[in-house]
């Protein structure tokens, strides 16, 4: 063989020639790219029934009169500038704001303290468990106990003039804010044990080398939990505080058992008077008002705080 010669090229191990030729890279992402408005337009769909369309019809219910029966009749913002002069609205409205503190600092707060109490200590699962048990109970089952208990003549009541103890004829739910003050202790008491849990898993997902590490230089206790575990839990924190944000502004189950929003509209949240306004008084026009403002709020609320934790993580 001279040396001009070249060797013949190599066949394949299945003896056919030529390798096959490979598609070129990136051909099935531009497929996808080509027909991702197919594939997303079933989802698109369903939301759009079910979110979308439903919203715009409260919107246009929000600007007429209308008793759900024949046909609305528009009325402009009249709906809207009723809320201003309408005294169970801002009973309404003080009472969610005490929903929105109560319920996103002491359940988030107490669960947060019995997670690192309880977090890296010998049978802290054990522990943790009479936390978690109360929020295998519905809000409406909630209520149901706990309204017995609260009751003027109920077991708390009894309990209390039993032991000889002051405030044995309180009425808990019969003053306002009293009551709300109440239910949102009842509420604390079974959201606790799941913000616990959330905080736990957070707890072990934290790496162990910056506590170590903190450790060796003579962090502890406080300053431990201070300087290094709280900034790691800084977006765990985030979502936490967050839903407790959305799930205090539309409270309505545990208020409508336990009180009906009485006595006297006392104790109403902004979703019970919607509630009220449309089902019990079919006042269908002012409530689909209070429902775009319970809707407009809960959003902006939730946009302005996820955007406020987004720029302080960034820093």
């Amino acid at each position: 063989m001279s040396a001009h010669e070249t060797l013949p090229r190599p066949r394949s191990a299945a003896g056919g020639g030529d390798s096959p030729r490979r598609a070129p890279r990136g051909t099935g992402f531009r497929l996808f790219g080509r027909f991702r408005f197919g594939y997303l337009s079933p989802a698109v769909l369903v939301v759009a029934v079910l979110l979308y369309l439903p919203f715009l019809w409260t919107v246009y219910l929000s600007m007429t009169r209308y008793d759900g029966l024949g046909s609305p009749v528009f009325t402009g913002l009249e709906n809207y500038t009723r809320l201003l002069d309408d005294p169970a609205m801002l009973t309404s409205i003080r009472n969610t704001l005490l929903w929105v503190l109560g319920t996103t600092v002491l359940p988030v707060g107490l669960g947060l303290l019995v997670a690192v109490l309880s977090y890296d200590i010998r049978g802290g699962g054990w522990y943790r468990l009479p936390f978690l048990l109360p929020y295998a109970m519905s809000g409406a089952g909630l209520g149901l106990v706990w309204g017995f208990i609260l009751q003027p003549d109920g077991v708390a009541n009894k309990v209390l003039g039993f032991l000889g103890m002051p405030g044995g004829e309180t009425a808990f739910l019969n003053d306002g804010p009293e009551n709300t003050l109440a239910m949102i202790v009842v509420w604390t008491w079974q959201q606790l044990g799941v913000n616990m849990l959330l905080f736990v898993v957070g707890l072990q997902s934290i790496p162990r080398a910056p506590i170590e590490a903190a450790r060796l230089d003579g962090a502890s206790g406080w300053r431990l939990f201070r300087h290094v575990i709280w900034p790691l839990m800084r977006p765990l924190t985030t979502v936490v505080v967050g839903l407790a944000l959305v799930a205090s502004l539309k409270t309505f189950d545990i208020v409508w058992v336990m009180t009906q929003g009485g006595p006297g509209r006392t104790s109403e949240t902004l979703a019970v008077t919607m509630y009220r306004d449309v089902f019990v008084a079919d006042e269908y026009g002012y409530g689909s008002a209070i429902a775009v403002l319970l809707t407009t709020v809960t959003g902006l609320s939730s946009y302005a705080y996820m955007r406020r934790q987004t720029r302080r993580e960034d820093f």
